[in-house]
């Protein structure tokens, strides 16, 4: 099963958060469960191609 990480927090009775590798694609919810789920849907997204123009995170080897 493949993963991803997230950063999120909660902030006025909402779950906030963002996959690190897309941090400009924030998504909120009412509950974690549904936070988790809209991530899930989100990366679907952003790795479908359905999101034109993408800007992604990557790391650089410079050795």
């Amino acid at each position: 099963m493949a993963t991803a990480r997230y950063v999120h927090w909660q902030d006025s009775g909402m779950w906030l958060g963002y996959l690190e590798e897309f941090p400009d694609y924030l998504t909120q919810a009412e509950s974690l469960a549904e936070l988790q789920e809209n991530l899930r849907d989100l990366y679907q997204d952003l790795t479908s191609g359905a999101i034109p123009g993408v800007r992604r995170v990557a790391e650089l080897s410079l050795g």
